[in-house]
């Protein structure tokens, strides 16, 4: 049951906090809004408030915001999406992914001050028994403060310590109640792990931050992330990096996992997805928001629309294709986590 309204809870507040971006700016403007919707397919649930129907419907996937005239149809109404100068409607547009984004930020700040973030620490919360860390007396309690007498700040670096030091011992120094020991430590080679390892289990502690550092860590982290991003996707262009995208049933398990971690877990997970969500609805994939910035940007340049037909033909097939995508990156999703079928 935890792991139903976990899922329920993030594709919820990703999808309604992007349409809301769209709803926002677009009554801000003055557009009329016609529709809200969570979701496609048949209504589950379906009011009336004002000018705008709000509904619930059957697929969770995603959802939308339907603004008169966006449908391409002629209109002469002012408050119609086409009739609108190219600013705001390039506004509205942006402004899902852009809440996204926000949404990520606002996660990470929580994350990162009152939540907490989970983090490994070089306090060791066991030894395996008959593996190297053990045979030399480490047990769990122990502080790594240093290895070869440099002093080690995090796990990360002594990660890197251990595996530099594939085929030579390893002078640990670690701090048990108050005083410092330094144990030779030989390392192990772990045929599954494919490294050499000592057996060290590392303590996870929750790291809180202050209300200004959670803020600037957040807002600093959220950027990183965008940044991270766009070099990833030129690397995938160039064909330097493998294309590799979980779909649904990949993000439903990751979702899943996470809340049986514990809330900390789920609200780093919702952050990232966040943020992916708001970043890959900017590509010029025919049907996602990019496409129609890109139109929009199109437009500007050549001081002219595209023909309304056209350009409601481009969405029909990219979404078509979309849905396609969609169907294909699921049966490797399920194929990967489930171990059913084949991968083609």
């Amino acid at each position: 049951m935890t792991t139903v309204i976990a899922l329920v809870a993030v594709f919820g507040i990703l999808v309604s906090v992007h349409e809301s971006g769209h709803y926002i700016v677009a009554k801000t403007l003055g557009m009329r809004v016609n529709e809200f919707s969570l979701g496609f397919g048949p209504a589950l649930f379906s009011s009336q408030w004002g000018e705008t129907q709000y509904s619930l419907r059957i697929i969770p996937l995603g959802g939308y915001v339907r603004i008169a005239g966006m449908e391409m149809d002629k209109t002469n109404d002012p408050d119609a999406f086409p009739n609108r100068p190219l600013w705001q409607r390039f506004s509205v547009i942006f402004a899902g992914p852009v809440m996204n984004l926000v949404l990520a930020a606002v996660l990470y700040i929580l994350a990162f001050g009152p939540i907490g973030t989970p983090t490994i620490t070089t306090t060791v919360a066991s030894t395996v028994p008959h593996y190297p860390a053990y045979a030399a007396g480490i047990r769990a309690g122990d502080k790594i403060v240093a290895v070869d007498h440099r002093a080690i700040g995090n796990w990360t670096e002594l990660q890197k310590a251990i595996v530099s030091h594939a085929h030579q011992p390893l002078l640990i120094t670690i701090e048990r109640h108050g005083v410092k020991k330094t144990v030779t430590v030989h390392t192990r080679y772990d045929k599954h792990l494919k490294e050499y390892i000592v057996g060290i289990e590392p303590q996870v502690a929750m790291i809180h931050l202050g209300f200004f550092a959670s803020i600037r860590s957040g807002v600093d982290y959220t950027v990183r992330l965008t940044g991270s991003w766009f070099v990833a996707m030129y690397h995938l262009v160039i064909g330097k990096s493998r294309f590799d995208l979980t779909g649904p049933v990949g993000i439903a398990v990751y979702v899943s996992q996470a809340a049986q971690d514990g809330l900390p877990y789920l609200v780093l997970l919702a952050a990232a997805l966040s943020a992916n969500l708001g970043l890959f609805n900017v590509l010029p994939i025919p049907v996602l928001d990019g496409s129609r910035l890109f139109l929009l940007g199109l437009e500007g340049v050549r001081r002219k629309a595209m023909d309304p037909d056209r350009e409601n033909m481009i969405h029909m097939v990219g979404f078509v294709v979309l849905i396609l995508f969609v169907l294909v990156v699921t049966y490797h999703d399920i194929v990967h986590f489930f171990h059913v079928g084949a991968a083609f």
